[in-house]
């Protein structure tokens, strides 16, 4: 197993703007750190934690890599992105059972310190699976969700995946744009009155799904197109090393 101090889990000093951008970078692709950096230009983030999961509770049937492949390889990508950082806050539980964003979110917000604001970067297809997640209706209010759409993908074709209970509607300012990214601002609302910041990244032009890449490789003796185009040149190297996501067939024999 993996040591939990080889991971960085909080920001180091007061009063930052951190994000944690949790899931199975199975494999991290270019389309994970674009959505990374667009979230830094928007919000001014100072970090984003990459945190590989241990088990989804989503996704039963696991990973293609294992926990230890996918820190690995996603230590790889974000090497020399001076905002981001690797997290282990969703490592494989002692007990076996599967990690929630919520308990990841709640233990990263205790550890804050003074002054300190944190989020949850997400993309559109995870957050349309939101209210399926565990304490879905509180995790708003834990961190403020940073959603990354696809091209052509707005907030009303997103709305239908809130949480029961929760309400959305727009903000005075509605809208901040740089010269390379933009950004929607709304608020969302509990039935208690209580409410919190939602951030909408539209039409990232971006492919934000590594189920291609895996199947390009499973098919493939050697990395493809998409993976090359996709795939940063040392998570490319690795994959190839480590023979991984390649039929057992295809896999050189042991000696």
């Amino acid at each position: 197993m993996i040591d939990p101090g080889q991971g960085t889990a909080y920001p180091p000093h007061a009063g930052q703007r951190v994000a944690f951008f949790g899931g199975s970078f199975d494999p991290p692709h270019f389309g994970h750190i674009a959505i990374a950096r667009a979230a830094c230009a928007a919000l001014h983030l100072d970090t984003v934690l990459f945190a590989p999961v241990g088990a989804q509770p989503l996704k039963p049937q696991g990973s293609s890599a294992s926990f230890e492949e996918r820190v690995a390889m996603t230590r790889l990508a974000i090497a020399g992105e001076v905002y981001f950082s690797l997290s282990l806050a969703d490592a494989p539980r002692l007990d076996g059972t599967p990690n929630f964003t919520v308990d990841s979110l709640e233990k990263l917000q205790a550890a804050l310190l003074p002054g300190s604001m944190l989020f949850c970067l997400i993309g559109a297809d995870s957050f349309l699976a939101l209210s399926h997640w565990r304490r879905a209706a509180e995790i708003p209010f834990i961190a403020p969700l940073i959603v990354a759409s696809r091209p052509g993908e707005r907030l009303d074709s997103l709305e239908s995946a809130l949480p029961a209970g929760l309400s959305i509607e727009a903000d005075p300012e509605t809208e901040f744009r740089t010269p390379s990214v933009q950004l929607y601002t709304y608020r969302i609302r509990n039935e208690s009155g209580d409410s919190a910041p939602f951030y909408l990244l539209p039409d990232l032009e971006v492919e934000i799904s590594a189920s291609a890449i895996r199947e390009e490789m499973a098919n493939s003796a050697s990395i493809g197109s998409k993976g090359k185009s996709l795939l940063p040149d040392s998570v490319r190297e690795y994959i190839r090393a480590h023979d991984l996501y390649r039929p057992q067939s295809l896999a050189p024999a042991s000696t």
